[in-house]
């Protein structure tokens, strides 16, 4: 069963963080939101409380074939400053499941050591803070470079949605997705009011 740990702390950025977990759910992609506190209740950056799944001391790293870490400077702070997180980064990379980060959520996987010679993106504000990586992808909204995709925002989210998508399912998987999503889009966006 294809299985994604995505962590949370408090400061994350709801929309990278749940428009992942929405669109590999809508494929049947099973997903644990996992705390790193001690509290399932995680306060996102623009003050929305999400309740995890799972805290990080209660999960089995053999359940999961990837990792997604979500962006907001604060979170990816806390992620990158906890050796648990680290360690589970490596132990990841090491086994060469997926990876994938999103805004600053990179920081985490520099400081594990993990991209010295892989090609990254991120948020432009934490750009000087991968000082340790292969190269740096400024036009990219989505760098993949073997099992570890980076993206750049939150307007990214979608589009790092169906690469983590494609990479775990296939790309047939992805575009079965891809017209529900662009008839919803179609019918709120003309349906809406303004």
């Amino acid at each position: 069963m294809d299985k994604v740990l995505v962590f949370l702390a408090d400061g994350f950025e709801e929309v990278e963080a749940l428009t992942i977990v929405d669109y590999l759910r809508r494929v049947g992609i099973f997903v644990d939101t996992v705390s790193i506190k001690n509290d399932f209740f995680v306060n996102g950056s623009h003050q929305i409380i999400v309740k995890a799944d799972k805290l990080l001391d209660d999960i089995n790293l053999d359940d999961y074939n990837s990792l997604y870490i979500p962006g907001g400077t604060k979170g990816a702070e806390r992620l990158r400053d906890d050796q648990r997180v680290i360690d589970i980064v490596k132990n990841f990379d090491k086994n060469e499941k997926i990876i994938a980060a999103i805004c600053a959520g990179p920081i985490v996987l520099e400081r594990a050591g993990i991209v010295s010679d892989k090609r990254v993106v991120s948020h432009p504000s934490v750009e000087g803070d991968l000082k340790n990586i292969g190269k740096y992808e400024k036009d990219q909204l989505v760098a993949q470079d073997s099992h570890i995709l980076t993206s750049r925002g939150a307007s990214a989210s979608i589009y790092l949605s169906f690469k983590l998508i494609e990479k775990i399912l296939g790309n047939d998987a992805k575009e079965k997705l891809k017209p529900g999503i662009q008839q919803d889009f179609i019918e709120n966006y003309f349906s809406f009011k303004y």
